[in-house]
């Protein structure tokens, strides 16, 4: 059963189809899309060892010559030199403006083929094939291109949307646990933004998702028509989109803090910041003091992390984490923007937080 979730933004609209076996028929889906028979493919070296012949297979099928370039695995990848390596090898492929570059891979070759397609000719058209839980459900819908600073992550990118995205389910059986799991951080991130229906759904079938595909076809699909839904109304992040941020400047902060390394994953982060959102508005008095029990618990139930202690290793004092938090996209005018809630599903963005109440957040989730 594929699921088929429109992305409306006019003559830039694309669909995101969600099921099992989309690798296998990706010939037949991106041929539609290209002025000739030729792809350019963007991958990781463990991403290409699993499932670059199968793509490749699909593509000679429909008589689609493809070349493929795979980086380093991990989150360090995004960065300037493998951005660089990567547009001078789609350069030195001959790869025009009419052409299709496909990114094959989990959230990191996602943001760096993206951004590689946007600044490509100035602007390539790209399809997504995102090969990891976190990336179907989040990062390969809606634009975000980019790469990660010393200063901080994605804050170097473009708003560069792409042709088609065709998220196998399949796929997802390879993934180690703990992957899924950080994946699982960005589903529950929906529920807890705007829909306490679907956070309620999560909380009874979440841990059987991995086992019943047909419950995670809904999963990924509801994500994904959610975030569908906020960036056809604002693509830019001028309003509405900043929702799609909750759990994410605690989050970015802490992966700063841990070097962009598996001490933390992006997801992991995430859980944690959207702990953290909870923790702090139950402290200003905008959620129910319950509310942040409940996310801490389901967490808990789901094998994830909530809170700074369960971060292996140091991390920096409050005051330090802070700072990085002045770091996010999301500061405005030097003033930094918090999502936070006024209930499970009630999400909104705050400005000019008290940084004592954060600290005091920070200091309990430690």
């Amino acid at each position: 059963m594929i699921r088929t979730v429109p992305v409306a933004l006019g003559d830039r609209s694309y669909e995101v189809r969600i099921g099992p076996g989309l690798i296998a028929r990706a010939g037949d889906e991106i041929a539609p899309l290209l002025s000739r028979p030729r792809v350019a493919i963007l991958t990781d070296e463990r991403v290409a060892s699993l499932h670059l012949p199968a793509l490749t297979a699909a593509l000679d099928r429909a008589g689609i010559a493809s070349s493929a370039l795979a980086l380093p695995a991990g989150e360090a990848t995004k960065s300037w030199d493998h951005l660089g390596r990567a547009v001078e090898w789609l350069l030195a492929e001959r790869i025009e403006r009419r052409d299709i570059v496909i990114a094959l891979g989990g959230g990191v070759i996602g943001d760096l083929a993206g951004f590689a397609a946007a600044i490509l000719r100035r602007g390539v058209r790209f399809v997504q094939l995102p090969t990891t839980l976190l990336a179907q459900v989040d990062s390969s819908v809606g634009g975000k291109t980019g790469i990660n600073s010393p200063q901080g992550k994605n804050l170097i990118g473009a708003f560069h949307q792409p042709s088609l995205v065709l998220a196998d389910i399949d796929v997802l059986a390879t993934l180690p646990d703990r992957d899924f799991r950080a994946g699982y951080g960005e589903i529950v991130k929906y529920g807890l933004l705007g829909d306490a229906g679907f956070f309620t759904w999560l909380e009874e079938n979440g841990p059987r998702l991995r086992q019943d595909r047909d419950a995670l076809i809904h999963a990924v699909a509801h994500s994904v028509a959610m975030k569908a839904a906020i960036v056809a109304r604002d693509e830019t992040e001028q309003g509405d989109r900043a929702l799609l941020n909750l759990g994410h400047t605690f989050g970015h902060a802490l992966e700063s803090a841990t070097g962009y390394s598996d001490r933390l994953l992006h997801g992991e982060g995430v859980a944690i910041g959207c702990a953290l959102a909870f923790d702090l508005s139950a402290r200003l008095g905008l959620c129910p003091q319950e509310d942040p029990s409940r996310v801490g618990a389901h967490l808990g139930a789901m094998g994830m992390p909530a809170r700074l202690s369960d971060v292996p290793g140091d991390l920096p004092d409050d005051a330090g984490l802070i700072a990085l938090m002045g770091q996010d996209k999301k500061v405005v005018d030097g003033r930094l923007r918090l999502i936070l809630a006024r209930g499970i599903g009630q999400a909104f963005v705050a400005s000019d937080i008290d940084p004592a109440a954060i600290a005091a957040t920070l200091s309990q989730a430690r």
